[in-house]
C-alpha cells in the first residue's frame, strides 16, 4: 500500500501563489510517476501536472502551462506543485496520485490517491 498526504492548500487572491505538497510513504518502489489532478463539483477530474520519478520529466495540462511547476524531492519522497498567477478558475480540490505506468495524463492509470487539499482563489 501507498499513502499520499497532501498539504498546503488555502485561500488566496487572484494573482497570488500557492504551493501544495504531497508526501508519499509505503510501497513506493513501483512508482513510475506522481501526478496532480484537480476537481470541482461542476467539472470532471482534470489533469494538472505530472513528473516521472526516475528522471524528472514533467508534463502539464494546457490550462496551467507556464504558471504551475511540478517538482520532486526524492530524499523526502515528496512532490510539490508550485502555483503562480492563480486565477479564480484554479479553485478546486487538488489531488496527488501515484501511477506505476503511463500515460501520466490519464487519471485511470493512477493506482493511489491522496485525500485532496482545497485551493480557493478569490477574484
Amino acid at each position: 500500500q501507498v499513502q499520499l498526504v497532501e498539504s498546503g492548500g488555502g485561500l488566496v487572491q487572484a494573482g497570488d501563489s500557492l504551493r501544495v505538497s504531497c508526501a508519499a510513504s509505503g510501497r513506493t518502489f513501483s512508482r513510475y510517476a506522481m501526478g496532480w489532478f484537480r476537481q470541482t463539483p461542476r467539472k470532471e477530474r482534470e489533469f494538472v501536472a505530472a513528473i516521472t520519478w526516475s528522471d524528472g520529466r514533467t508534463f502539464y495540462g494546457d490550462s496551467v502551462k507556464g504558471r504551475f511547476t511540478i517538482s520532486r524531492d526524492s530524499a523526502k519522497n515528496t512532490v510539490y506543485l508550485q502555483m503562480n498567477g492563480l486565477k479564480p478558475e484554479d479553485t478546486a480540490v487538488y489531488y496527488c496520485a501515484q501511477t506505476p505506468v503511463g500515460p501520466v495524463q490519464q487519471s485511470a492509470m493512477y493506482k493511489y490517491w491522496g485525500q485532496g487539499t482545497q485551493a480557493t482563489v478569490s477574484s
